[in-house]
């Protein structure tokens, strides 16, 4: 029994601590709302060749085959350093998360699309992991981070251009 109420304690804890993450260089999301519905959103998601026309901070992207769980591909920064990629999650329609290895850790870019009231609200997050977790968020999260708006703003501009066309 006191097993039991011990897991059952420990689940309530670890449930609120990701409820009230803090945004940080390691730890970062961006959220924007659009008129646009949720299907116009994963449609310029998954379209890994253009993912430069959005994302500033890429030169170029690539995909091999279908976009879909344990798809890999390639990323290609403006300073041109490659970076391949694999899709870790993925909820199509929905969300996806793809990971990218760096030394003795990993990046981590999550990409969810949801509706609520009636409105449509597209989110960026991105987080490193492991044991330079530290290193990479202080080399590059606040640059990441900064860019983000931009990011989904350029998404945004994009769809509703294509709508008002």
């Amino acid at each position: 029994m006191r097993l039991i109420f011990l897991l059952i304690a420990m689940f309530g804890v670890i449930t609120l601590n990701a409820q009230n993450k803090e945004v940080s260089n390691k730890h970062f999301w961006y959220s924007m709302e659009t008129t646009a519905p949720p299907n116009e959103i994963w449609a310029v998601w998954i379209d890994v060749p253009n993912w430069k026309n959005w994302d500033t901070g890429l030169n170029d992207a690539s995909i091999i085959g279908e976009f879909k769980l344990d798809a890999k591909g390639e990323i290609i920064s403006l300073e041109n350093r490659k970076s391949k990629f694999k899709v870790v999650e993925f909820i199509k329609g929905k969300s996806y998360t793809y990971k990218t290895k760096l030394p003795l850790g990993s990046l981590y870019v999550k990409r969810y699309v949801e509706t609520k009231d009636g409105k449509t609200i597209f989110t960026h997050e991105v987080w490193f992991k492991g044991l330079t977790k530290g290193i990479f968020a202080k080399a590059f999260g606040e640059k990441f981070r900064g860019m983000l708006p931009d990011v989904l703003t350029n998404i945004k501009n994009i769809i509703e251009d294509n709508d008002s066309n």
